[in-house]
């Protein structure tokens, strides 16, 4: 009801036709972890913790019922507003690419990978934890396990989100060299942006954690 008075109201203004209206949550659902097809919710980096609904509307600009399917992320918004504000998005020094040729239906932007990283203890129970994204593939890292050395039990996952988009089938020891180059990329992304980095807390019971390291 919200969305559709302020769409109302831009139209009366006569606003719409040089207005980009943009619809997106900032997480998943709040509920069941298990809420198929997707796998996770609100604070975790499984897929239904991190996809999302984006819906833009740009009359003239953004074609009516078209669908891009290339991931992007909420990074990607400042540097996509500042280029539709007159500035060089290049010149910016932010982590994120501007949309606009997404939105214009143009031509896609140069990016092969996308990260996320939440080196916190979340109230609803999920440990800390880092993603990369390349292509299909998806790497977790838990940062407990991590922390002890990459080959401990349950640090790392590995999803094919294109064959197995609900994250059900690890395949971090079926595809080591895979895992080992994504952990790479995740480890040199967190240098490069100076990634604040897990604290480990010994009060914290994982007995109560839904999403945690996986032990033998």
């Amino acid at each position: 009801m919200s969305v559709g008075a302020v769409l109302r109201r831009v139209d009366e203004l006569g606003l719409a036709d040089n207005t980009l209206i943009v619809f997106v949550s900032d997480n998943g659902h709040l509920g069941p972890k298990d809420k198929r097809p997707l796998r996770g919710s609100k604070a975790d980096l499984y897929e239904g913790g991190i996809r999302v609904p984006f819906i833009a509307r740009w009359p003239g600009v953004i074609e009516a019922g078209s669908l891009c399917r290339t991931p992007v992320i909420g990074n990607d918004f400042l540097p996509t507003f500042a280029e539709m504000a007159g500035l060089e998005a290049a010149d910016l020094d932010v982590d994120g690419l501007s949309l606009i040729p997404l939105l214009e239906q143009r031509g896609g932007i140069d990016r092969e990978t996308l990260y996320w990283h939440f080196p916190h203890y979340h109230s609803l129970g999920i440990a800390p934890s880092g993603a990369v994204r390349q292509g299909d593939y998806k790497l977790v890292e838990w940062f407990e396990a991590s922390v002890d050395g990459e080959d401990s039990e349950g640090a790392l996952e590995l999803y094919d989100l294109k064959a197995d988009l609900g994250e059900r089938h690890d395949l971090a020891k079926a595809m080591p060299e895979k895992t080992e180059s994504l952990y790479k990329k995740l480890k040199a992304w967190r240098q490069s942006v100076g990634a604040q980095e897990m604290n480990r807390n010994p009060n914290y019971d994982y007995e109560k954690t839904e999403f945690k390291p996986r032990k033998k």
